[in-house]
């Protein structure tokens, strides 16, 4: 199998554009315009709505792309937290990030992250998930505001990044790395080469 898709990133997430580039994998963003708050207003069960966001997602931008005649395979990923039955998205501001990293300090959540799969000129759609359980260290108050200041908690789910100073703060991780990053590689590769015929191992 030779890799002569082009990978299109449906996020904007820093992130998951970082792991594609480590990766040293050739791919194109595009950023769609999905109302992710109507989708947290009527869905209530964590996995059921990082899936329904994540499966939007790759939909608008195969409706965005759909007149390019390339061969390409669309990634689009959604990624919340779940503490205690309550789901955590994104941090509003200053005060809501520190909430949220006093409440999990000490503490093993639940990061989620839904995913979809799709393709241009291809019906084939591939929705799936992966949770990974993260530990906190126990966190002073001056720890969580000197990491607030340096604003790597704004746009990451629960307010925190670990693949930046936010690694500090890890106590254990449960699961797979790459999906408290932003993406559960494992499981997206799998899926890329048995079912879109992509070999991420092929160059």
């Amino acid at each position: 199998m030779k890799r002569m898709k082009t990978i299109i990133l449906a996020s904007k997430s820093v992130d998951r554009k970082e792991i594609l580039k480590r990766m040293n994998l050739p791919f194109k963003v595009l950023i769609t315009n999905v109302d992710e708050e109507s989708y947290k207003a009527k869905i209530t069960d964590p996995i059921e709505l990082v899936k329904q966001i994540a499966k939007a997602k790759a939909l608008s931008a195969k409706n965005i792309l759909k007149k390019k005649k390339k061969k390409s395979v669309i990634i689009a990923a959604d990624t919340i937290i779940e503490f205690n039955g309550e789901i955590i998205g994104k941090a509003k501001n200053e005060k809501h990030a520190f909430h949220i990293l006093k409440k999990l300090s000490g503490n093993t959540h639940n990061l989620i992250t839904g995913f979809a799969i799709t393709e241009l000129n291809n019906s084939k759609l591939i929705v799936d998930y992966d949770i990974t359980a993260v530990r906190f260290l126990n966190l002073s108050d001056d720890d969580i505001g000197g990491y607030i200041k340096s604003d790597e908690w704004r746009g990451r789910a629960g307010a925190y990044s670990i693949r930046e100073r936010a690694g500090l703060f890890i106590d254990s991780i449960k699961g797979s790395v790459s999906n408290v990053i932003g993406l559960p590689m494992h499981k997206i590769y799998k899926i890329l080469k048995n079912e879109f015929n992509l070999n991420l191992l092929v160059i």
